[in-house]
């Protein structure tokens, strides 16, 4: 399948890269997970390229799509915070002590 890449580096939300590289998709399932489907997919975007250098533009994009639908498999059975991938997921909150933390004599 040959794509345009000037129409995917257009791409903004979520539903536009399921829609430009036809893929199926729950839509509850985008709502709920957009941001985290799409910085996984930045993740697997940019391991592609490093360890790809000489593809062309439509075998990259074709290696895009797999990483897309591996991004979203991910949501399908799992939640954001179980994945981590933002910061604010991997802070220990400075004002908080945990029960965990709490000792008895």
């Amino acid at each position: 399948m040959k794509w345009d890449v000037d129409r995917f580096n257009s791409l903004v939300n979520t539903e536009e890269y399921f829609e430009f590289f036809r893929l199926p998709y729950d839509a509850r399932i985008v709502q709920v997970n957009r941001l985290h489907i799409l910085k996984l997919f930045s993740q697997y975007i940019r391991e592609i390229d490093a360890n790809n250098p000489d593809l062309n533009q439509t075998e990259k994009l074709s290696l895009y799509r797999q990483a897309l639908e591996r991004a979203y498999e991910v949501f399908l059975n799992s939640t954001p915070l179980e994945q981590k991938l933002f910061k604010v997921f991997n802070e220990k909150p400075k004002n908080i002590v945990m029960l965990t933390e709490i000792t008895t004599n």
